[in-house]
């Protein structure tokens, strides 16, 4: 059903919309907020599920129909949803389907055996026949198109020579339960595609260029080389090029990961995807649409290996490696006894079934294990490399730190003004400024319930900071470097070089120096723990990887005792990606932790790729691993887990190995009924599944 919005309230700035949808549909409401929140213009995104209703802050230096703009957004993202539901459900509906022929026939075998129904017998064996022809035809693809022998091979002689038995519980019972592990293995393989459709979202949907003297509005891939962009406060850039006029702050953090924006000039190259946080600068267009470096990721992550999901694992090898000694021993049984049902017996007791069966079901319960303790585990592929990963390399921003610039603290150098008044004064200067560090001193200032004063004449003079009357005295807030250009010396304190870690903002006063605020992007409150403990008690290796400058890299680094030596500073998506491939071919099993779109490629090229919640809808997409809690604690939880579920393979393969091995010595040496060994073969299958679903079972009578 389409989803027909409605406007509730409107007025300048901001525009309130009712779309129903959002009231039953929390996997819509999601994406829609994703791409309002990258859409140009768009301020702030609050959804109100109870309501079912958006409200969107939008900031235009442009008019234009604001309505219709948004409402393209929102059918843009409908359209998207409905594919992948559409998708979702056509997959489950084809991966159960195939159950139906073999569920069937051993239910009509079963009949045909108890009940004397005339003609049930003959149709129990259509539909067996039915159900063993795509066994048969794997079979046959394998020995013409590749000249192996596999699993189905023997599967099908399994199968012949049970039917020339006249049996037909045994064959319909082991084709159900290959046909159930499979399905149980595939649904458990990572099946998230990776969404390319992305790029609109990401450098935005519209640009602003001047052409013939006119500013036009024109979609971000209508834009041409050469043309001249204009980019507004609070938009994206959506082209990549060079400054040729103006001068703003950019914020990089999605394209590079650097928390800290950066000045743009004249000359100054400028990457679409990168948002304008103040000023106004005019672009000369170098590389548009799927050219831009923002796009140059999403190719690379197109591009990145794809896996195989269908969980090829050491226990699963070891069973492939025993299918050629069972083939030779039961064509030598039926050479010397010429006794098909001996044949039948070997064949039959083929050690694969168990594993088939009961790994996946391992998988199966680890998954639903990890996603009860918040952790979004993709695949069974996944937990098999997790119990192994010896190298982990973390993203700097936003992964090992909050990706929030916070004020630490506030330092006055006169004994005329107390720290108060100094917040005062520069939250009073600050105050309705979209700079990340200006909305970190308005905070504090909230915080610690200091009144804001009015703010008569100001100026923002960008990349240096900003002077405004406030009450009437001449405040200076910003970088030393301002300061010094308006006259005020600077003297240097001990507590300066106490704090040399952080960040410091300059405050003056009538042209006196009056103190510091000092300001830092925070660790995460786990990211020092969590670091120890992965390298004293799992002696894991850890590597830093961040596109923010050596200096402020290496300062988190000494701060979480990682080694210097695996800190890699001033990385594009390009660069990570390459690292982490490197780290891969120097034999690591290398794991990334990343959440933004700067992350994406190298989570794609990562063994095992990890990411929060709350991050960018690429990286929560590209990922194996999604902390739902946003806690990078929860890593060490998705470790044990993943080790208990090697542990918990290797008794499997036992139990199923074992017996199925002394069954086979009796099928050998003395004979075995085809049908006990059906038991025994397909009793440790249930017992080893039994087995896997154990701890899942524990968990839930621990949590009731």
């Amino acid at each position: 059903m389409k989803t027909i919005p409605q406007i509730v309230h409107h007025i300048p700035g901001r525009v309130r919309f009712r779309i129903h949808r959002l009231s039953y549909d929390r996997r819509f409401a999601l994406r829609l907020k994703q791409l309002l929140k990258a859409a140009n213009g768009i301020e702030k995104v609050r959804l109100n599920d109870w309501a079912a209703s958006v409200v969107i802050d939008y900031n235009f230096k442009k008019e234009y129909k604001i309505e219709e703009y948004i409402v393209d957004i929102i059918e843009k993202a409908e359209t998207n949803y409905n594919l992948i539901i559409k998708k979702e459900k056509k997959k489950n509906l084809e991966e159960w389907s195939t159950l139906t022929l073999p569920s069937l026939a051993t239910i009509l075998a079963f009949g045909a055996s108890k009940l004397p129904i005339p003609g049930l017998k003959l149709v129990a064996s259509l539909i067996l026949l039915k159900a063993a022809f795509p066994v048969v035809k794997r079979a046959y693809e394998s020995l013409s198109n590749k000249q192996t022998i596999n699993i189905d091979c023997l599967d099908s002689l399994a199968l012949i020579f049970s039917g020339l038995q006249g049996q037909m519980v045994t064959p319909a019972l082991v084709i159900t339960l290959h046909e159930l592990g499979d399905i149980i293995r595939e649904k458990t393989a990572r099946s998230t595609e990776i969404k390319t459709n992305n790029l609109l979202d990401t450098i935005g949907h519209f640009a602003w260029v001047e052409r013939d003297n006119k500013i036009i509005h024109v979609e971000s891939n209508g834009v041409e080389i050469g043309d001249i962009v204009v980019v507004y406060p609070g938009e994206r850039i959506p082209v990549d090029g060079k400054v040729i006029k103006g001068k703003a702050i950019i914020d990089q953090q999605q394209l590079t990961g650097e928390s800290m924006p950066v000045v743009a000039e004249i000359e100054t190259d400028v990457y679409a995807s990168t948002l304008l946080r103040s000023g106004e600068i005019r672009i000369k267009c170098d590389k548009v649409g799927e050219k831009t470096r923002a796009a140059a990721s999403i190719q690379l992550l197109e591009k990145a290996p794809v896996h195989d999901t269908r969980m090829a694992n050491y226990a699963a090898n070891l069973a492939e490696q025993l299918m050629m000694p069972s083939l030779c021993l039961a064509g030598l049984i039926l050479i010397v006894t010429q006794d098909p049902q001996r044949v039948a017996s070997i064949l039959t007791l083929d050690f694969v079934t168990g594993i088939r069966v009961s790994i996946p079901t391992a998988f199966l319960g680890a998954l639903n294990h990890t996603t009860r303790h918040g952790i979004l585990v993709r695949s069974g592929r996944t937990l098999e490399l997790l119990s192994e990963i010896d190298t982990i390399v973390f993203d700097k921003t936003g992964t090992l730190t909050e990706g929030n610039i916070q004020v630490m603290g506030v330092e006055t150098v006169t004994e005329t003004v107390n720290a108060n008044t100094l917040l005062q004064l520069a939250a009073s200067t600050e105050q309705r400024i979209t700079h990340p560090i200006a909305e970190a001193i308005a905070k504090y200032a909230q915080q610690e319930n200091i009144n804001i004063l009015p703010r008569d004449h100001w100026d923002y003079e960008v990349g240096l900071g900003m002077v405004a009357t406030i009450a009437g005295k001449t405040v200076l807030v910003g970088s030393q470097k301002l300061l010094i250009s308006k006259g005020v010396a600077i003297q240097e304190t001990p507590q300066m070089q106490e704090k040399s870690a952080l960040s410091p903002i300059y405050v003056a006063c009538d042209g006196e120096f009056q103190g510091i605020i000092y300001y830092t992007d925070p660790l995460r409150p786990e990211s020092t723990k969590l670091i120890q403990r992965l390298q004293k008690d799992y002696d894991i290796e850890v590597n830093l990887l961040t596109g923010d400058n050596q200096t402020r890299a290496t300062e988190v680094a000494e701060r979480l005792q990682i080694p210097l030596s695996n800190v890699h500073a001033e990385a594009f998506p390009e660069d990570k990606a390459k690292i982490v491939r490197d780290l891969h071919n120097g034999c690591k099993t290398v794991a990334f932790v990343g959440d933004g779109l700067n992350d994406s490629v190298a989570l794609a090229y990562a063994d095992v790729s990890i990411s929060f919640e709350n991050g960018s809808e690429i990286a929560r997409d590209t990922a194996d691993v999604v902390l739902m809690n946003n806690n990078l604690m929860d890593l060490l939880e998705a470790i044990a887990i993943a080790k208990a579920t090697k542990a918990l393979i290797n008794q499997n393969t036992l139990m199923v190995v074992a017996p199925n091995l002394a069954a086979l010595g009796l099928a050998t040496s003395v004979g075995l009924n085809p049908l006990l060994a059906t038991l025994i073969h397909n009793g440790t299958a249930i017992a080893a599944g039994l087995n896997s679903l154990r701890p899942l079972v524990q968990h839930q009578l621990e949590s009731s």
